[in-house]
């Protein structure tokens, strides 16, 4: 059994789908031009092995093979059926194909949801037709799928082989490139391809649910337009990630989970950079370039991980060996600190003039002996301090720049690295500036399971995958996700009352439910008249005051002037009142002021925000950041799914660009990072406790030295009054 069986609740059902011993190709054609054609030329000519049933009224033989007029009439048992006929015809279609007991169907036609109008109705129309008969659809509007260890080739590419690399790509010709590249290349292949098209019924979820548990697939890659359940494709994500690995590309961003915004967080979440740390959150390496895509599913298949981000750089130029610490540094990776003991290994074996100080130059002293490239990666692989080896140069193309007589010496080099990537579980990723012409010495690497790349660049990109890859299962068991808290019913009451009054919490409500779990809130109180104002400055006294308007009107307070700052005594207390109440009249007249809030002024610290949005693809999403007004500006905030990890909560504080001020500068105290990370907790459980908070902004929280407080709470109540409920609000 695979591994990921025993995670996952069942085996998934598209393995009879996808390795079918049967397939009814309906539209089957004898016409060159019509994919019917094209997929019975791919099955036979690829030596499929099963029994092949061609569909078509008007045809007694396709291509040597007996043809069916109808589904009804086919005497065997498929599981799958390609369907090649227009969009009208596919729903009876799928029903007779449910009567005759096939369990999955691929559409390759367009004309459904992604036309709108009829077309969106003609889906639904197949979908329920689908779900009546127990019949799992691919796409509509796909460009196919293949399965090569199978010989279920029902794309009939030419010239692509069987290997470990599984492909789902919304995009055909992505694929196409793909093939192209991996024909280039010589040595990747791929296990099985399917494209989602629409994801009427099978999504992103389902395919790498497939793949992860699939034998022949060692690493899965996706293209990725667009998520149909985010949420659900996270889930799945962590159970593969743990056994293999998982690549993604995402293109463009998820204009589908923006929405009307009302809070900060609103406005920055269902960005691409949203998906992207929610992605890394569950394990998955995501590619920026679509030219990455393949050379980080190639060196992830055959290399896996790394056990940290230390690389030792071996080069016989100095300028690329630079290029290589530049692009190393920009992806967060480090130059390896080499031994003492490691160094003089390599001055014992390399001319006088070499740099023995990562990255390693060696200056000459491998141009009439190449394999002392290999001796050198030898001496740094059994560095402690190394995670992986770079070689960087002209390695395999010694004996063509200089003498044909190296040629030999240069494949007894390739043959110690070899043994070498053997003998050592840290990788070694070779860059060769001779990749392009495939000189002997770098076949023979390739053919070994060493990648070999052509870009500095592309290297790096694996380097870092890799590395990122080793670090999250280092920490994959210290990963327990936090639980809920327990839902207060006086709380969900709040809840409920706001949601009947058609407006959001009030501020102090806010932070009355963050108070009441937790959080660190400072004392405040409410001021609805001149009595309440004259108790409350004999509570606070001479201490430095903020007063905020209190109404269900006014969301933005401070652009209506409802804000004022370091008031002090009762005369203060009194003018700012009267000056807020004013403000705010003015700029809405209708606007309904239940008082002023009166609070202590925090002390002084760094402002962050920590704010929540339910993504309409992706569910809770808490996002951390440089608070203040300048938040949405900057953009210098993380992102990760609810229910957060201790882990999760600590990286999303050492992500931001701005981390560095966090951690103290120009004689600043460090701030307390610990009560931070038990607030991004604490935060993560409410959240699940009540589903009728849809936004959350906790802008600016003020953190210092001696913890954190919360300056201001905006919460979004889900106006839905169908939204499920907890126990305890159906209680209360």
């Amino acid at each position: 059994m695979n591994p990921i069986e025993g995670h996952l609740d069942s085996r998934s059902p598209l393995h009879d789908i996808l390795a079918p011993t049967g397939i009814a190709v309906i539209g089957a054609s004898a016409d060159p031009t019509k994919r019917g054609y094209k997929a019975m030329v791919g099955l036979i000519k690829d030596g499929y092995g099963g029994d092949i049933y061609p569909v078509n009224p008007k045809a007694d033989m396709i291509l040597g093979v007996k043809a069916w007029p109808s589904v009804t009439a086919i005497p065997g048992n498929p599981e799958l059926a390609l369907i090649c006929t227009p969009a009208a015809t596919v729903p009876g279609l799928i029903a007779e194909c449910g009567r005759r007991g096939i369990k999955g169907a691929v559409i390759l036609a367009s004309g459904f949801a992604e036309v709108g109008g009829e077309g969106a109705d003609l889906e639904r129309e197949m979908v329920a037709k689908a779900a009546a008969h127990g019949v799992r659809i691919i796409g509509p509007n796909t460009s196919g799928m293949f399965n090569l260890h199978h010989k279920v080739n029902l794309l009939a590419l030419d010239n692509v082989k069987p290997g470990d690399v599984g492909i789902i790509s919304q995009s055909g010709n992505m694929l196409l490139s793909l093939a192209l590249e991996a024909q280039h290349n010589g040595h990747v292949g791929f296990s099985t391809y399917v494209g989602p098209g629409n994801q009427s019924d099978i999504g992103f979820n389902d395919y790498l649910r497939y793949l992860g548990e699939d034998e022949h697939t060692r690493v899965a890659t996706l293209y990725v337009e667009g998520f149909r359940d985010g949420r659900k494709f996270l889930d799945v994500a962590r159970e593969v990630t743990a056994m293999k690995p998982v690549v993604v590309y995402k293109s463009g961003s998820t204009e589908q989970g923006q929405k009307a915004a009302s809070s900060h967080t609103g406005a920055l979440a269902g960005s691409y950079a949203m998906t992207v740390d929610l992605l890394k959150q569950a394990g998955v390496s995501v590619v920026q370039y679509s030219d990455e895509i393949l050379p980080v599913a190639e060196g992830l298949g055959l290399l896996q991980k790394a056990r940290g981000k230390r690389v030792a750089v071996i080069s016989d130029g100095g300028g690329q060996a630079t290029i290589a610490s530049d692009r190393l540094a920009e992806a967060g990776l480090e130059l390896a600190e080499l031994s003492e003991d490691t160094r003089r290994k390599l001055r014992e074996v390399l001319f006088p003039q070499a740099s023995t100080v990562n990255p390693v130059d060696v200056a000459g002293s491998t141009d009439a002996n190449p394999s002392l490239l290999a001796t050198c990666m030898e001496i740094v692989a059994a560095d402690d301090n190394v995670d992986s080896v770079f070689l960087v140069g002209m390695f395999g193309g010694y004996s063509i720049r200089f003498a044909e007589s190296l040629l030999g010496d240069e494949m007894r080099g390739a043959e110690t690295m070899v043994d070498l990537s053997k003998a050592t579980t840290k990788p070694l990723v070779i860059y060769s500036l001779y990749t392009p012409i495939k000189p002997p010495a770098l076949r023979r690497l390739h053919e070994a399971g060493l990648p070999v790349y052509a870009s500095i660049e592309q290297s790096v990109r694996v380097l870092s995958a890799l590395g990122e890859r080793g670090q999250y299962l280092a920490q994959y068991h210290g990963h327990a996700r936090e639980t809920a808290v327990e839902a207060r019913p006086e709380l969900s009451a709040m809840f409920q009352r706001a949601r009947a009054e058609g407006r959001d919490l009030l501020e102090y409500e806010a932070k009355q439910l963050l108070r009441d779990h937790g959080v660190e809130v400072p004392l405040e109180r409410v001021v609805r008249d001149e009595a309440e104002l004259a108790e409350a400055a004999r509570q606070f006294g001479e201490t430095p005051l903020a007063m905020k308007v209190v109404s269900k009107d006014i969301l933005h307070k401070s652009d209506a002037g409802g804000v004022k700052l370091n008031v002090v005594g009762e005369a203060g207390m009194r003018q700012a009142r009267e000056a807020i109440l004013a403000s705010c009249q003015a700029y809405d007249a209708s606007a309904e002021i239940e008082g002023v809030l009166v609070t202590p002024m925090a002390k002084k610290g760094v402002e962050v925000i920590v704010g929540v949005i339910r993504d309409p693809i992706f569910g809770p999403v808490l996002m951390f950041g440089l608070g203040g007004i300048f938040v949405e500006i900057l953009e210098d905030v993380a992102f990760r799914s609810i229910p957060l990890s201790r882990h999760d909560a600590e990286s999303m504080v050492e992500q931001i660009k701005a981390r560095k001020i966090l951690g103290g500068v120009r004689g600043e105290q460090a701030v307390d990072k610990q009560s931070l990370v038990d607030l991004l907790l604490t935060v993560s459980r409410i959240v699940e406790a009540y589903p009728a908070l849809s936004e959350l902004d906790l802008n600016p929280v003020i953190v210092n030295a001696d913890g954190y407080a919360v300056v201001d709470a905006r919460v979004i109540v889900d106006r839905d009054a169908s939204a499920t409920p907890t126990d305890q609000e159906a209680d209360a």
